[in-house]
């Protein structure tokens, strides 16, 4: 899809969702961790073409982990455009995939800013909360979207150390920023986790990313209920097949990429873009009475 015919159409475009990215075709490729989108064929689409802002989240305050490329990037880019200022949170070594972002972002007339880290380390993960306060004036939105995914052909396989560090990615980094955000949130302000189908449909090589993908909806549902009094609301989204870097850094074996996404009922992988609106939807106050809820963008797969 050229730039031209993306700019035809926007997210509220009447369109056929089994036929959009027909053109659509990824090879086998392989990058290694933790990837870089500038170097990914074919390029995703994060919307930067077609989002179109509605000023839903107008002077809404903003920290999204894994913002650098994918579901994160895409997300800061639909904030902006709705009116959020934004902090973006990735590893050091995706720095130019984040000024990309971060560039694109900034257009829309936002304050964008960036603090590289490890979402491993728990003093990164602690600091990266008060510099977001700091920078933004105060904290009223969270996007827990950093994660790792490596598969494993067997649990013999499966180190030591990639168990841990999918879990301190993907678990203990949510957690830890999370517990140093919530002193700052006010009443109307939201907390969006990024779990997966793999939650409900585990592929049997990717034991440790879709325990924790599990166990993330389960920390979504009992938080949102310890918050929602305080007028805070929590919720999730579950992405399916989507089409990003992950896949390419031994998110998936290789030879699976040519078929990736054709299991769903609309036949094909999603795009990150496909999955921004959920993102704001639940940050925006449209959504006042959804608590506790994991939104599924799965192209059909079913979930509970």
């Amino acid at each position: 899809m050229d730039d031209r015919t993306r700019d035809s159409r926007d997210q509220y475009t009447f369109t056929d969702p089994s036929a959009l990215y027909a053109e659509f075709d990824p090879k086998r490729q392989h990058q290694p961790e933790p990837g870089l989108e500038a170097e990914l064929e074919p390029k995703p689409d994060l919307g930067e073409h077609t989002y179109r802002g509605t000023g839903r989240l107008t002077g809404r305050k903003a920290l999204v982990t894994g913002a650098d490329s994918g579901i994160g990037a895409a997300t800061v880019i639909a904030f902006a455009r709705e009116g959020a200022d934004v902090v973006m949170s990735y590893l050091p070594e995706e720095e130019a995939d984040a000024q990309r972002v971060a560039s694109i972002a900034q257009d829309a007339g936002v304050q964008v800013f960036t603090i590289p880290g490890d979402l491993r380390d728990d003093a990164y993960c602690r600091e990266l909360v008060d510099r977001a306060v700091d920078s933004l004036g105060g904290l009223d939105l969270l996007v827990n979207n950093g994660g790792k995914q490596v598969y494993a052909e067997s649990i013999t396989d499966l180190s030591d150390d990639q168990f841990d560090d999918t879990f301190k990615t993907n678990v203990y980094a949510m957690f830890w920023i999370t517990k140093a955000a919530v002193p700052h949130l006010t009443p109307g302000s939201t907390i969006i986790n990024t779990t997966s189908i793999q939650a409900y449909e585990p592929s049997p090589v990717l034991v440790d990313y879709a325990s924790t993908k599990a166990t993330i909806n389960a920390f979504t549902k009992a938080l949102a209920q310890q918050l929602a009094p305080k007028g805070i609301r929590v919720n999730a989204v579950a992405p399916g097949p989507i089409w990003t870097v992950l896949q390419v850094t031994d998110g998936q074996p290789p030879e699976k990429l040519e078929e990736f996404g054709e299991s769903t009922p609309l036949g094909r992988m999603g795009q990150p873009a496909e999955l921004a609106p959920a993102f704001v939807f639940l940050a925006s106050a449209e959504s006042s009475y959804v608590v506790g809820e994991t939104l599924g963008v799965t192209g059909g797969k079913p979930t509970p």
